[in-house]
């Protein structure tokens, strides 16, 4: 049965359930232990994606504009800024970009790439070390080089691009039990890391929702302590 016929069966239909049940299993993969997926919901991905497993967990630049991703990320950011041995040792960071389309690229244009820029040399509370780029697309060039007007020379110096062939040379940057074993490391699996980090942003839901609603506020401080500690 192809794709198109899928689609039109009822949410209940039996050929339907193996392609659920394989959606479902991936997908909490990347949750913690209790979390659940309706089969209505998991089969608005499936029937978005033509039934492809892999598409349906993939990032759509159409549904998802980089601006977007890039707010969120700078959201999730704000709840790593808040460990202070993050904050006293800063932090070093490695960005895939393993299928990274076309479509992706496009959707950089001065504007973010400004914002980006401002986030990286002096709006974020948090020292940079280190960005590392691995599996970068040809693409990607005309995106960094719209990037790196912006970028003050401390920043342009820490970044590194390691290409396909990353395993070797991000060993001269990182120690073995902090990369994952996909990145030549004896750490815990990006599976494994994935799964706490999410599990975390799940525990984190309220402050989340704080940090959007105050962007530019301590949302760690409430009026009641802004009050006591003026007096």
């Amino acid at each position: 049965m192809d794709a198109a016929q899928l689609r039109e069966l009822p949410d209940d239909a039996p050929p339907l359930r193996p392609h659920v049940r394989v959606l479902r299993l991936r997908a909490l993969r990347e949750l913690p232990a209790g979390t659940s997926f309706s089969t209505a919901f998991l089969l608005r991905f499936l029937r978005a994606r033509d039934f492809d497993q892999e598409l349906s967990l993939k990032w759509n630049p159409k549904d998802w504009t980089a601006f977007q991703v890039f707010r969120v990320s700078l959201m999730t950011s704000e709840i790593i800024a808040m460990e202070t041995e993050t904050q006293r040792r800063g932090l070093k960071v490695i960005f895939d970009l393993q299928g990274w389309s076309l479509g992706h690229a496009l959707q950089i244009n001065p504007s973010l790439a400004r914002k980006i820029s401002s986030v990286l040399s002096d709006s974020f509370p948090l020292k940079v070390r280190g960005i590392h780029l691995v599996n970068e697309p040809l693409f990607f060039w005309p995106v960094f080089s719209m990037l790196r007007p912006f970028l003050p020379e401390k920043i342009k110096q820490r970044i590194h691009m390691h290409g396909a062939d990353f395993q070797d040379t991000l060993s001269d940057f990182f120690s073995p039990p902090v990369l994952p074993p996909e990145y030549g490391g004896e750490g815990p699996s990006i599976e494994e890391a994935c799964r706490g980090w999410t599990n975390q942003l799940l525990q984190s839901e309220t402050l989340l929702q704080q940090i959007a609603a105050h962007p530019t506020g301590d949302i760690a401080v409430s009026p009641e302590d802004e009050d006591r500690e003026t007096l």
